[in-house]
């Protein structure tokens, strides 16, 4: 048993965690017999999202779940059970309402945009700094008095 206080708050979060854990992995077990005894386009769907789910959380790896959805994938296609054409048109009718509701955003991003001028004022001064630093470039020439030591080095 522990002792100290966040020892023992530690021990009573993995056991919470634990209990999580397994009862997500129960999910994924039940999900998966049911689709096995009766497979239909549900039950492939709720499997699916039972793995990804268990996934999400770091229970199971994703080549582990993608190898499981494999195997679902081949009995369903034994018995003929196609799900995935019904989740694409719902899905497709989401993403058609999603579509819509940034268009009412539109004009808060135009707000955005006046802001952009007082950007401009400040590259203008970066233009600036560059010329500073060409003079910068033409007045460092100490590297013209390296041959001179090589003219000394001659005379020796």
């Amino acid at each position: 048993m522990p002792i100290i206080k966040s020892a023992k708050k530690a021990a009573r979060q993995t056991v919470k965690r634990t209990e999580h854990n397994q009862q997500i992995k129960k999910d994924v077990k039940t999900a998966i017999k049911a689709f096995r005894d009766t497979p239909t386009g549900e039950s492939l769907a709720v499997a699916q999202s039972e793995l990804d789910k268990a996934v999400k959380k770091g229970l199971i790896k994703l080549n582990t779940a993608s190898r499981r959805k494999a195997t679902l994938y081949q009995v369903a296609k034994a018995a003929g059970v196609v799900a995935k054409e019904a989740k694409k048109v719902e899905k497709s009718a989401k993403t058609a309402a999603d579509k819509q509701t940034p268009a009412k955003k539109a004009p808060a991003k135009k707000a955005t945009s006046a802001k952009k001028p007082t950007t401009k004022a400040t590259s203008a001064k970066k233009p600036a700094t560059k010329a500073t630093t060409a003079k910068k470039s033409t007045t460092a020439k100490p590297a013209a008095k390296k041959p001179a030591p090589k003219a000394k080095a001659e005379q020796k």
